[in-house]
């Protein structure tokens, strides 16, 4: 009898430790997916469309190469622009290519806690999921600025001599939503 109970607890335990081993890898993997698929955003957050409006500083840059924007224009007090330049002064609803200005109905800067220019991936992914700097967005906000909002749809349709960031709002989004559903885990 002590026999059987032995080989009973013996192969309770190993069970045990074989579930324990198998979920570890699983998890792991969830992780690693999860940050594959951030790195796959990345691709979009770190473009220049993304960075040029998300200074880490007051003036935005311009151009493939990030230039400083010129003329000299800085956020002001909501993004919008200093009083008495706002960025509407130039920038109207629509791009305008004659002239090689970009435009959009609501173009502005991003808030400044949202800067991502200099930042690794791991930081922007850790400043996104922050509702404090992300302008109090929770994940379902997130995923929906991600993917619907037209500001951030000018990235695949930025005009003459811009270069569009990669794929199309339709497939960050998906990134975007995939990513969310793995567990939402950022690059180190």
């Amino acid at each position: 009898m002590l026999l059987v109970r032995l080989l009973a607890t013996a192969a309770i335990s190993a069970c045990i430790l074989a579930v324990g081993a198998a979920g570890q890898p699983r998890d792991a993997d969830q992780v690693a997916r999860s940050v594959a698929l951030f790195r796959e955003a990345g691709k979009v957050l770190q473009h220049p469309r993304c960075l040029n409006c998300h200074p880490v500083g007051d003036r935005p840059a311009q151009t493939d190469a990030m230039r400083p924007h010129n003329p000299r224009v800085v956020r002001g007090a909501d993004g919008h622009g200093a009083a008495g330049l706002p960025c509407s002064s130039c920038h109207h609803a629509a791009n305008f290519d004659a002239a090689r200005v970009p435009g959009h109905p609501d173009w502005h800067l991003a808030p400044a806690s949202m800067g991502w220019q200099g930042r690794s991936l791991g930081e922007i992914c850790t400043q996104i999921k922050d509702p404090a700097r992300n302008g109090g967005r929770d994940m379902a906000a997130l995923l929906r600025h991600m993917s619907e909002d037209t500001l951030v749809g000018w990235a695949w349709a930025p005009g003459a001599g811009r270069t569009p960031a990669p794929g199309t709002q339709a497939s960050f989004g998906a990134v975007m939503r995939a990513w969310a559903e793995s567990g939402a885990h950022c690059p180190p």
